[in-house]
Parts: structure tokens; C-alpha cells; sequence
């Protein structure tokens, strides 16, 4: 399979590169780690929403941005993502936890990630 494919597969099944190049065991260990923490987050009150406009009213532009990546860094977690999409979610900050939820959240995405981009490298033989 071509690395395009690779890359996608890994970004809608977390360690799903893994899974086509047939190595179970680090498959299982990202797709653990990515759903634990992308649960933990939900858990802990984080938001999978985009944020709004009025989200944004009165933040400088760095810190708008700031928000913006945070979002599409959750975006990467693939599936996770996709199902916590598919279910009704609190506003984009609520609850007194939402920090630890949407840090939580964001260190999914860049799991998914790094297990994208570990499998690409071991694919090219890189590193065994």
C-alpha cells in the first residue's frame, strides 16, 4: 500500500498503519493509548466542537489561533473523533474541568500522529 493510504488508514483507525503493515502488537499499543486518552478527555468534561465565533470574541489573534489548532490537533485522533462528533456535546468550554479534557484530547490527536508517522518511517526502513 501506498504511504498515502498508509497515512489516512492511521489517521481514521488509530495504529491502523500499523495494522496493514501486519505489526499487531505496536497496532494494539497506539490504538490503546490513543482511545484511552481521547476517552479520558471526554471524561474529563473536554469539547470535540469547533469554536464559535462568539467562542472567540475578545481574544487576540494569536490566542483565537491558539484555539483554532487545539481543535484540528483533536481532529487527528481519526475515529475517536469522529464518534464523540456523532454524539450530542457540551458547549465549547464548560465544565470545571474542560482544560485537563481538551489537553487530554489534543495529546490524542498528536498520539494518532506520531503512530502515523512512526509506521511511515519503519515502512521506508527507517527504523526497525
Amino acid at each position: 500500500m501506498n504511504r498515502l493510504g498508509l497515512a489516512a488508514f492511521g489517521w481514521l483507525v488509530p495504529g491502523g498503519a500499523y495494522l496493514l503493515m501486519r505489526r499487531y502488537t505496536q497496532f494494539a499499543i497506539f490504538a490503546a493509548v490513543v482511545t484511552v486518552t481521547f476517552m479520558a478527555g471526554l471524561l474529563l468534561d473536554g469539547s470535540c466542537r469547533w469554536p464559535e465565533p462568539l467562542d472567540l470574541a475578545g481574544l487576540d489573534g494569536f490566542t483565537a489561533f491558539a484555539f483554532k489548532a487545539g481543535a484540528f490537533a483533536k481532529f487527528l485522533a481519526g475515529a475517536p473523533y469522529l464518534a464523540a462528533q456523532a454524539l450530542d456535546q457540551p458547549a465549547f468550554l464548560s465544565g470545571r474541568l474542560h482544560e485537563y479534557g481538551a489537553t487530554l484530547l489534543i495529546i490524542a490527536g498528536l498520539f494518532n500522529v506520531l503512530g502515523i508517522s512512526s509506521a511511515l518511517d519503519q515502512r521506508k526502513g527507517g527504523a526497525h
